[in-house]
């Protein structure tokens, strides 16, 4: 038996041989099981066989063992005899081309996105910020497209914020509300994601999805993720591979259904990617999952429990491997019960009895057949890997990551103009800025100049025009109101055409005012 047809990868061997169709891999996948089963041998083994089958892979390596798959393995005995008990008759020991990468850059060449590739959304979810401030988020990145400000790496997002704390009066009235304690918790939630490394994934060369899509002498290059450190970091783990799902999604071109897929992402830990996730980022998800086979991708999402992932998402997952499950608490009992139910039944075999019977190294499966019908669930003895079962060592890891074409491209980072340096220029030349003192406005002449005379003229204006709300006089005062206007106006009158001039107008005001002062107090 061989170990690749031109149109299915060999997964094992049950009453039949076990196969996966390439032209049916596009429609995703799911491997479950409890830790221990074999659930990592199983992806070493698809991944090799897509490599084989010249489809380029993504996958992220949770405890560095899927790293053995970049150097032939060694003939051991329990190896030799799985695949004589399978009928493997070829099997034989080889690498798979692979690349490592690392968002801290230590383990592998370095991962990295801009902040404004990741968008608000995604970002909001890293930093765990409430609808509110996931607003106030949002509108920073709209300022910043309306600036043409580049968002690249933490330090412009933190000065971007601070910007939007120092204009949160002008921006509110364009954009709608900035809360200033809105911004202080971004900033925080800033703060903690450096310290926590994140800083290391923000920032240029930004990856190139076509970088992932590589083949090497017809076999396709295995993309191994290190995920060892950012394992300790799972929000940050699970908002990288959407983000990276999404990527795959908006950049690559319909292609229909190919007779292979164009490039395999494996989703290991996906409990990792739904726990605590809102309503809509489910529905998006699920509407990725079900769009992103057309750009030729197959997902395979890998967990220890079928209820780990939601069943809109789960009913996407054409093609199944189940590792045991152990049924020791009532969730256990109903992941068993649920994982039998998605698969075709076997009148041969009782799936749910069985899910709890098997052995390390064994999986229930069922792929999708000719039509995309999925074929009836089998006991299958699992394959053996033609990679190393087991790590890398450093020195391995570290030349292989030295040969890689890769390093050229992303290993050096660099820092161009944008936001951070926009604004601080912005603000040097504010500061530069001579400070106009503001011309004191001229005294009018007829102003009373101290508080006895404003207090005078209120009065009159009173007496003479009455206030806001008019007061009803007697005959008696209304003809003391007139006698008082025509005073005022005469003496103000005889002292000014006596004097003349304008400072004689002055004068002849100030004694009208006095004179007025005077009855209003009588």
């Amino acid at each position: 038996m061989s170990v690749l047809n031109d149109e299915a990868i060999f997964l094992g061997s049950a009453a039949t041989p076990q196969y996966l169709r390439l032209d049916m891999a596009n429609r995703h996948g799911l491997v479950t099981g409890a830790t221990g089963t074999g659930k990592t041998v199983t992806l070493q083994i698809l991944a090799e066989g897509f490599s084989r089958a010249g489809v380029p892979v993504f996958c992220a390596d949770i405890k560095g063992d899927l790293s053995g798959l970049a150097t032939a393995g060694e003939a051991k005995d329990f190896l030799l005899k799985r695949a004589a008990a399978i009928g493997l008759d070829d099997y034989r020991f080889e690498a798979s081309p692979a690349v490592f990468w690392d968002l801290f850059g230590k383990a592998g060449h370095p991962v990295r996105t801009t902040i404004s590739e990741m968008g608000p959304v995604l970002l909001a979810r890293l930093l765990e910020l409430n609808d509110t401030q996931e607003g106030v988020l949002a509108i920073a990145f709209r300022f910043a497209d309306d600036e043409g400000l580049a968002i690249l790496d933490l330090k412009d997002l933190r000065a971007l914020m601070l910007h939007v704390s120092d204009e949160a009066a002008t921006l509110s009235r364009t954009y709608g509300r900035v809360s200033p304690a809105s911004v202080a918790a971004i900033q925080r939630a800033l703060l903690v994601l450096e310290e926590q490394g994140a800083d290391h994934f923000f920032g240029e060369p930004a990856l190139s999805i076509a970088d992932l899509m590589r083949t090497r002498d017809g076999r396709g290059v295995v993309n191994v993720l290190d995920a060892t450190a950012l394992m300790m970091r799972p929000r940050l783990y699970a908002t990288f591979l959407l983000w990276l799902l999404s990527e795959l999604f908006e950049e690559l071109p319909e292609v229909g259904d190919p007779d292979k897929p164009g490039l395999v992402f494996f989703f290991d830990e996906a409990h990792l990617l739904f726990d605590d996730a809102p309503a809509a980022l489910i529905d998006r998800i699920e509407q990725v999952v079900r769009l992103i086979r057309s750009k030729g991708v197959g997902v395979y999402f890998v967990t220890q429990n079928p209820l780990d992932v939601p069943e809109t998402v789960l009913g996407q997952l054409g093609n199944r491997v189940q590792h045991a499950l152990r049924a020791f608490t009532p969730r256990d009992q109903k992941a068993v019960r649920s994982a039998a139910e998605t698969f075709r039944p076997n009148p041969a075999l009782d799936t749910a009895a069985v899910i709890t019977e098997l052995g390390v190294g064994e999986a229930l499966v069922s792929t999708l057949g000719e039509k995309g019908v999925p074929s009836m669930v089998e006991r299958t003895l699992i394959r053996p890997p033609s990679g190393r079962l087991g790590p890398l060592t450093e020195a391995e890891r570290a030349a292989l990551v030295a040969a890689s074409p890769m390093g050229a491209k992303y290993d050096a980072p660099l820092d161009r103009e944008s936001a951070y340096e926009v604004l601080q220029k912005r603000a040097a030349a504010a500061a530069a800025e001579p400070a106009d003192a503001p011309a004191e406005a001229p005294k009018r002449e007829s102003e009373p100049q101290d508080d006895e005379q404003r207090g005078a003229v209120t009065r009159l204006w009173w007496f003479l025009f009455g206030g806001p709300k008019r007061r009803r006089l007697t005959g008696t005062q209304r003809a003391a109101r007139s006698a008082a206007r025509s005073m005022a106006a005469e003496a103000g009158g005889r002292v000014g055409r006596a004097l003349g001039g304008a400072s004689g107008a002055r004068l002849g005001k100030q004694i009208a005012r006095g004179v007025l002062g005077g009855i209003l107090r009588r």
